[in-house]
């Protein structure tokens, strides 16, 4: 698993929001499926250099919001999305795709070219994931 996070001394927001931050970013944008091994608490602290206090902090809030699961004695996974999980994503899609508009409409960028490179993009995406 790759664990290339970028935590900052200088963002305003607790080590622990940001570590949640980062783990709510790869699950959403499918780095992290379903059913995904995290890393353990101790791993994930030796690796952004942060106590294990604050990645455990970390977890226990994800596991809440039903982000992740923890199965004692073997690890945390990526949960099966739910009803709330989705309804955020969707909140959070709808949010970027609100912006992109915004900034087509002052690049004076018209909805066809807009959904033309949208289109592009996602093909390129797919692409690379494969």
């Amino acid at each position: 698993m790759n664990i290339d996070f970028i935590l900052s001394q200088a963002d305003n927001s607790p080590m622990y929001q940001q570590v949640m931050t980062r783990i709510k970013e790869r699950v959403s944008v499918g780095d992290w499926p379903a059913g995904t091994r995290l890393p353990s608490i101790r791993e994930l602290a030796v690796a952004l250099k942060v106590s294990v206090i604050t990645i455990k902090r970390a977890y226990q809030e994800l596991e809440h919001d039903g982000t992740i699961v923890v199965q004692h004695g073997k690890g945390c996974f990526v949960a099966e999305p739910h009803g709330n999980y989705v309804e955020k994503q969707d909140e959070e899609l709808e949010h970027h795709l609100v912006q992109a508009i915004k900034l087509a409409d002052a690049m004076k960028i018209g909805p066809k070219e807009l959904e033309l490179r949208l289109r592009e993009i996602r093909e390129i995406g797919v692409k690379k994931r494969t």
